[in-house]
C-alpha cells in the first residue's frame, strides 16, 4: 500500500482525511479520502501499488474495459457514448485548429475513440494497460494498441493532439506522466485531460458515494485549482475548461445506486439535470471537465 506524508501534487505536509468510500465495483473495501490544504487536491490514502492494483480492474462493471451491456446504466452509457464520440472527435479538431493529424489516445480503453478518429482521416496510436482490453480492440477496432510502458519509447514532439479520457486519475507516477505529455505534444499541439470534478454539485450530495470517487482505481480527485497546480508544475498551461455534460447523469444514476441499494432512474436523472444546471453559470463545477492543456 501507498501511504501519502504529503501531497501527490504540490508535497504540501497538510493533509489530512475528508470522507471515507467503498469500492463498490469490485472488493467492497473501504478508502479513506484525504485532502491537500494548499492546493485542495483530494487523493485516496492506502491505495495498492502499481503491480497489485490490477485486481482492482477485474470486472464486468468497469464499462470502458469489458463494455458489457448487462443492466440499463451500462446499456444507456454505450448509446450516449455513441454520440460523445463523434463530439470528441469535432472538439479535437476545433481546439487543435486541424482536420487531421497525429493523436495518441493513453488508457485507451477498448479502442472505441481512436477508431472514429482513424476514420476521420488521423493518424493514431493508442497505450493501454490491460491486456484484455486490448485484445478487444483488436477483434472489434482492428485497433493495435500498445501496453502502457510504451508512452516512454515514443519520438519528442509526435502529436499534434494527446487525449486522456478519465485516465490521469489512475497513474501512479503522475509527474513522469505530464513530463511525457509535454515531451511528446508537438509546439503547436494540445494536451486534453478530462477527469471527474470533485467541487461539483453531485460530488457534493453524494459525498462518499459518489459514484466519480471510484475508489481505490481512482488514486486523485482533481479540483480544477489542484490541476492547475499540477500542469503549471511542469511549465504548461491551461487554455480553457469544458464541461461533460452528460458525465453527470452516468455518475448520478450510479449514485444513486450505492447510496440506496437500487436503481433510482427519476432521481439520478434529476441530481445529473440539477448539477448541469448549476454548472451552467460556472463550467468549473461541472460533474467532469475537459482541461486543454498546452505546454
Amino acid at each position: 500500500m501507498i501511504h501519502y506524508n504529503s501531497c501527490p501534487v504540490c508535497s504540501c505536509a497538510a493533509v489530512s482525511e475528508v470522507l471515507t468510500a467503498v469500492d463498490y465495483t469490485v472488493s467492497n473495501e473501504q478508502f479513506e479520502i484525504w485532502q491537500c490544504a494548499n492546493c485542495s487536491l483530494r487523493f485516496t490514502q492506502n491505495v495498492p501499488e502499481t503491480n497489485a492494483i490490477g485486481k482492482y480492474y477485474k470486472s464486468e462493471k468497469y464499462i470502458s474495459h469489458s463494455e458489457t451491456k448487462r443492466g440499463l446504466i451500462n446499456t444507456l452509457y454505450l448509446l450516449v457514448r455513441r454520440f460523445t464520440l463523434l463530439s470528441k472527435k469535432k472538439f479535437v479538431q476545433r481546439v487543435t485548429g486541424i482536420k487531421t493529424g497525429s493523436l495518441l489516445d493513453i488508457g485507451a480503453g477498448t479502442g472505441a475513440f481512436l477508431n472514429s478518429m482513424k476514420s476521420g482521416g488521423w493518424n493514431v496510436e493508442g497505450v493501454e494497460p490491460d491486456d484484455q482490453a486490448i485484445k478487444k480492440a483488436a477483434a472489434t477496432h482492428g485497433i493495435q494498441l500498445k501496453p502502457a510502458n510504451y508512452l516512454f519509447q515514443l519520438p519528442e514532439k509526435s502529436f499534434d493532439a494527446i487525449t486522456l479520457w478519465h485516465v490521469l486519475e489512475h497513474v501512479h507516477e503522475l509527474h513522469n506522466y505530464v513530463e511525457q505529455l509535454k515531451f511528446l505534444c508537438k509546439k503547436k499541439g494540445r494536451v486534453f485531460i478530462a477527469v471527474p470534478n470533485y467541487t461539483s454539485y453531485d460530488a457534493a450530495y453524494y459525498s462518499g458515494k459518489w459514484a466519480a470517487y471510484d475508489v481505490p482505481r481512482h488514486l486523485y480527485h482533481f479540483s480544477p485549482a489542484a490541476m492547475m497546480e499540477l500542469i503549471n508544475s511542469h511549465g504548461g498551461h491551461i487554455e480553457s475548461i469544458h464541461p461533460m455534460w452528460f458525465d453527470s447523469f452516468y455518475v448520478c444514476l450510479l449514485s444513486e445506486k450505492y447510496r440506496t441499494g437500487s436503481s433510482n432512474i427519476i432521481q439520478g436523472f434529476w441530481k445529473g439535470f440539477q448539477s448541469d444546471r448549476k454548472a451552467l453559470a460556472n463550467k468549473r463545477k461541472a460533474s467532469s471537465v475537459i482541461y486543454v492543456v498546452s505546454f
